[in-house]
């Protein structure tokens, strides 16, 4: 599949082995939790549970939703050195999604915060189950999938963020946990 100026994926980017092992140690590992969300004028709980590490005053806020710093997983770190080696930016962050079940989503969005800067790089790794992500131009047209499986790598840079939206739909087929790890560089105020 080609995908469109932005984007970039890596379908085999950590080995069955390595993704087993960090599935394994997030799962448990990770401070998980499920925060709420504003939506249309109501307070809702986000459809999936959400973890934050990174460097000493890093905090992160979307949607409502502060994010306060947290130490690095070990796990966690290592593999953002091996991104930032490989990608050749630099990563202060990650934002962890699990999504438990095929009810757990997320909606149509842009990583787009100005704590993000103007062209963000966004290093996205998959875990556990794989699921589709949907990928949509601002500016209207159909959307198109990309299937994101057990160790693979989605890298959102350029434009990405300015042009297109993505999502994570829900799917009424029995599935498993995955979890989704941005890596991101947050910019100071």
């Amino acid at each position: 599949m080609i995908l469109p100026a932005g984007f970039d994926h890596r379908p085999d980017f950590l080995s069955v082995g390595e993704a087993d092992d960090l599935l394994q140690a997030l799962e448990s590992g990770l401070a998980w939790r499920q925060y709420p969300i504003r939506l249309f004028g109501r307070d809702l709980l986000q459809p999936r549970l959400t973890a934050w590490c990174s460097d000493p005053g890093v905090g992160y806020r979307y949607s409502g939703t502060r994010l306060a710093p947290a130490p690095w997983h070990p796990g966690l770190k290592a593999l953002r050195d091996r991104l930032a080696a490989r990608l050749g930016g630099e990563f202060n962050s990650v934002l962890a999604n699990a999504y438990r079940d095929g009810r757990d989503a997320m909606g149509w969005h842009a990583d787009d915060e100005p704590e993000l800067g103007e062209l963000p790089l966004i290093a996205s790794v998959s875990l556990g189950q794989e699921r589709v992500m949907r990928i949509r131009p601002r500016s209207g047209g159909d959307s198109l999938g990309v299937k994101l499986g057990h160790g693979s790598l989605l890298v959102m840079h350029g434009r990405s963020q300015a042009d297109w939206q993505h999502a994570i739909p829900r799917s009424r087929k029995t599935m498993g946990l995955r979890i989704n790890l941005t890596f991101r560089r947050i910019l100071p105020d």
